[in-house]
């Protein structure tokens, strides 16, 4: 009787573990705030940084190590223009900067500290969000609003990469 519950064990053990690695999420979170009183935005985007770097690589045709101990600045770099193409905001019809503020590393997740300067008020607000989309059919880009004390949610996938909010 021992034998069996410990072979029962270790397959459920063995299955319950493959399953987690044959697993894996693909999911981007962005929280976007509109602070009126500093009349700014401010993003955190939390991106898994492996699927991050691969997107690099492929787009670069070079290893890139984002996150690491073997970053470099033009990694950075790299990192910095991969946004600007793939994350573009327009506030009222118009495309705004987005400054790259900072970064840090969570664990296995980058987070990208963002903000847009200078928004006075707002009507609408276009977002184009692509990051990583075009590398992985599977990719989901969370989009949280807090704009105004309305708060909304936009889904951005390969098929559905633009969205508009009205205030």
């Amino acid at each position: 009787m021992k034998k069996i519950i410990t072979r029962v064990l270790f397959v459920v053990l063995i299955l319950s573990m493959s399953s987690f690695a044959a697993h894996k999420f693909y999911v981007a979170l962005f929280q976007v705030n509109y602070v009126s009183e500093k009349k700014m935005i401010q993003i955190t985007a939390r991106i898994f940084v492996d699927d991050l770097n691969n997107a690099l690589e492929k787009k670069h045709n070079r290893k890139v190590n984002i996150g690491s101990e073997m970053e470099t600045a033009d990694d950075v770099l790299l990192l910095k223009k991969y946004l600007n193409e793939k994350f573009i905001v327009k506030v009222d019809g118009q495309t705004k900067v987005i400054n790259f503020v900072s970064k840090e590393m969570e664990g296995d997740v980058l987070i990208c500290y963002l903000s847009i300067k200078e928004i006075k008020k707002m009507k609408a607000l276009d977002i184009y969000n692509a990051v990583l989309t075009q590398n992985n059919a599977e990719q989901q880009n969370i989009m949280h609003f807090n704009v105004l004390g309305v708060k909304n949610t936009l889904l951005f996938t390969t098929s559905t990469s633009k969205g508009v909010l009205k205030y």
